[in-house]
């Protein structure tokens, strides 16, 4: 189990030690997509969802989530984040929304898993807000693209 810092040398998970890393800028970023029917799609392109602007109630949702991070995945580490951002990107031909988060903190730990996060609620909350008219949507390759920073440096997929 020892290829896995999140596990002792007895198997039993372990909250990473972070005390003596130097603190560095990190930065990660994330994506994922939500494909729908055209119906919902041009619903949401158009503003004319019941519930309001549903990408910018997504936006504020990938934000808010990324904060709570660490309430969500047991072993991760509450960080001070520095800056998020969720930005979206209608596919039309498709008929799908691109969600791609940004995370970045001053610190000792990295912030990949504030950037997931942040994608995976913008895109839940997508869902949530247009179920009633399109049960039917896929969200899918939700991923890390790249992060900066730590020890392990640069990283892109």
């Amino acid at each position: 189990m020892n290829n896995f810092t999140h596990f002792d040398e007895q198997g039993r998970a372990v909250m990473v030690g972070v005390g003596e890393k130097t603190e560095t800028r990190r930065v990660a970023i994330a994506a994922g997509r939500i494909a729908m029917q055209a119906a919902t799609f041009a619903m949401i392109r158009d503003g004319a969802a019941k519930k309001g602007d549903v990408l910018g109630v997504a936006r504020l949702a990938g934000i808010m989530a990324s904060k709570r991070t660490a309430d969500l995945i047991p072993l991760c580490h509450p960080i001070a984040l520095t800056k998020v951002t969720v930005d979206f990107t209608l596919d039309e031909t498709a008929n799908a929304i691109d969600c791609s988060a940004m995370a970045e903190t001053v610190g000792r730990t990295g912030v990949e898993m504030e950037a997931l996060t942040a994608a995976s609620i913008a895109l839940l909350t997508i869902y949530d807000m247009c179920k009633a008219v399109d049960r039917g949507m896929v969200i899918e390759s939700v991923r890390l693209l790249e992060k900066l920073g730590g020890k392990s440096g640069h990283w892109k997929a």
